[in-house]
């Protein structure tokens, strides 16, 4: 079993949360984690609900379901049986003891406000990701520690060489697409856990018709991967109503196949009226779906940039949700045209934003939204990093920094770090 960076916050929710739920895509691992934590760390007793006899068990008798098991439980799927979350409320506030749930779902429960609401101070909410490149690589990340301390992040003495850098962001972070020898065999995974998605999980949360358009909706949103989500063109290019594309867009954020990142802005309501971007969940999932392998990207080097933001945002997602600085993902843009393609901030309001070129080089201009940024952010702007595909670390003023793109995976705080 690959270690999994966020198993600390979640053995640490279970010593003080009666209920602690974690989320993510199907086919990340959260069955495998949660069997290996009640095996070795929390004992608890193990059901999912892929079994027909328990879900319709779970379903028909929610209470009845729940009154027959004693102890701390593990209940994989659980968005399969929606009402067992008011039976697990009512169970709760009877007894309420630390660790007594443990929940796996496919679904994400945040966009599905009765749900996350009835159990709202009893529950504590993690996600799962596909692999990041430190699970892979067996070492724990730290660029999101590093670049929020006080000096320039230490880098590995001999970087990664960019040669090659592709082939992993094309081959993406799930368990089982990895496991596949080529890029042909991993495309056809993906293929068959999109369609899985579309038809079983996707029924299973709304009784819709016009299933057949969201493969191809799909695909439309991957091209606008790393971009502004403007639901009138959308619209437009789908040829289809505004009404019926934001409904079906909620779906692929409900089952994770795509994220939205809001906009960044000193005023916090701006940040829910600006458009914000949108990003595939996975590098290889937006490979499969626009067609990508080494040799188109090689042929056409256009399509490099939108995949490698897309690729440190998820990034900087799975390390977020880790990090004990807890910083929320934001992206930034002035209507005079100065833009950032992410923003990290901490809960004390402090910034570091993030520059991402699928370029070899780096020059004052590519500094240009971080600077803007700065200004507007004043002392609370802590760093500004431009990640690039060269190999060398570069300062370009006091608080804005070049660095190679394996600094993401591969950097430390430095010496004279802030303490925690």
């Amino acid at each position: 079993m690959v270690p999994r960076f966020v198993t600390g916050p979640l053995q640490a929710a279970l010593r003080d949360t009666p209920v602690v739920l974690l989320h993510g895509a199907r086919q990340t691992g959260k069955s495998t984690l949660v069997r290996h934590i009640a095996a070795t760390h929390h004992p608890s007793r193990y059901i999912t609900l892929d079994d027909p006899v328990l879900l319709a068990a779970a379903r028909e008798d929610p209470a009845g379901f729940l009154a027959g098991i004693d102890g701390a439980v593990v209940i994989d799927e659980v968005q399969r049986a929606p009402d067992l979350f008011l039976a697990i409320k009512a169970e709760v506030d009877r007894h309420r003891k630390p660790g007594r749930f443990l929940l796996t779902g496919s679904a994400n429960v945040l966009l599905i406000p009765n749900l996350a609401e009835s159990l709202a101070g009893r529950i504590e909410i993690l996600p799962l990701w596909p692999f990041s490149q430190g699970e892979l690589a067996g070492a724990p990340e730290a660029f999101i520690d590093a670049v929020f301390s006080r000096d320039l992040p230490e880098l590995p003495a001999s970087p990664p060489s960019s040669a090659g850098l592709f082939s992993p962001i094309l081959a993406g972070g799930f368990p089982s697409a990895l496991e596949r020898a080529n890029t042909e065999r991993r495309h056809a995974w993906f293929g068959s856990y999109v369609t899985t998605i579309l038809e079983r999980d996707v029924r299973d949360m709304a009784h819709i018709e016009g299933l057949r358009a969201l493969p191809r909706l799909l695909a439309m949103v991957a091209t606008r991967s790393a971009s502004l989500l403007n639901f009138a063109e959308l619209s437009r290019s789908a040829g289809m109503p505004q009404s019926t594309l934001k409904r079906y867009f909620a779906l692929f954020e409900a089952t994770f196949l795509a994220r939205l990142i809001p906009a960044w802005s000193t005023n916090l309501s701006k940040r829910f009226v600006k458009a914000p971007k949108v990003y595939v969940l996975d590098t290889g999932l937006a490979a499969y779906l626009l067609g990508l392998d080494d040799s188109r990207l090689a042929a056409e080097p256009s399509l490099r940039g939108a995949l490698l933001e897309t690729f440190v945002a998820a990034e900087l997602g799975k390390q977020a949700s880790w990090s004990r600085r807890r910083p929320r993902l934001y992206h930034f843009r002035e209507s005079t045209g100065p833009e950032v393609d992410l923003v990290l901030e901490e809960p004390s309001g402090q910034l570091v934003g993030v520059e991402v070129k699928a370029s070899a080089t780096v020059t004052g201009k590519d500094f240009n939204g971080l600077q803007a940024l700065s200004q507007i952010a004043g002392s609370r702007f802590r760093r500004g990093i431009v990640l690039y595909t060269g190999s060398t670390a570069a300062a370009f003023g006091p608080k804005l920094h070049a660095l190679p793109l394996s600094a993401l995976w591969g950097s430390r705080p430095g010496k004279s770090a802030l303490p925690e």
